[in-house]
């Protein structure tokens, strides 16, 4: 009560090793829910590796730059973190170009997501259309 000193978050925050702060997994598991009951399950194992979860990569408009990540098995997938080319089609037209990607336009989940110009499903992006252009003066 008498002490003048100014306590920040991290001050209890709990600390691994070195004092730095513990960071919590992401986990995929159901034991932390409760029944359908409305109960509380005991917990009576621990988290298991093949319930793991990842953070998402937020992929940016940019260079490419691509990641490998190891799966399950030593499967591997590749985890675009910047892409600034993709493939996309003209409907009416029944053809589909790689073009490059020009900016975000609009997404309807967050406007930080424009801001930020990051790529998710269903983000509106503005493309370079002389791909098409080219195809279409050529038909």
């Amino acid at each position: 009560f008498g002490s003048s000193r100014t306590t920040s978050i991290r001050d209890n925050l709990p600390t691994g090793s070195a004092s730095q702060p513990v960071a919590m997994g992401i986990s995929r598991d159901s034991r932390h829910k409760h029944r359908s009951t409305g109960g509380r399950r005991n917990l009576h194992q621990k988290k298991r590796k093949f319930e793991m979860g990842r953070p998402s990569a937020l992929c940016k408009l940019g260079a490419k730059r691509v990641r490998p990540v190891r799966c399950r098995g030593g499967n591997m997938k590749y985890r675009g973190l910047r892409i600034d080319a993709g493939n996309f089609a003209w409907g009416s037209e029944n053809c589909a170009k790689k073009v490059r990607l020009l900016d975000v336009v609009y997404n309807s989940t967050s406007n930080e997501l424009v801001r930020t110009k990051t790529l998710t499903k269903n983000t509106i992006v503005q493309i370079d259309a002389q791909p098409f252009k080219q195809w279409y003066l050529k038909k």
